[in-house]
């Protein structure tokens, strides 16, 4: 088994790597992404997609 220094990246309780401080960073593309993705949730549904989903509740309830 190897010997682990002060040096080792590998946590003594997990065995996993330490993440360095610029690992830890988040991508410089994370923000932009975090921030269209929002948008896209934020948006509201078509009225005709509104309307397939009534037509379908309606559908179920009849069945």
């Amino acid at each position: 088994m190897a010997k682990q220094g002060k040096d080792s990246k590998l946590s003594k309780k997990k065995g996993k790597k330490r993440p360095s401080p610029q690992d830890a960073r988040e991508p410089d593309w994370a923000n932009g992404l975090r921030q269209l993705y929002d948008s896209v949730v934020d948006e509201p549904l078509p009225d005709s997609f509104n309307d397939l989903l009534d037509k379908l509740d309606d559908d179920s309830k009849s069945t």
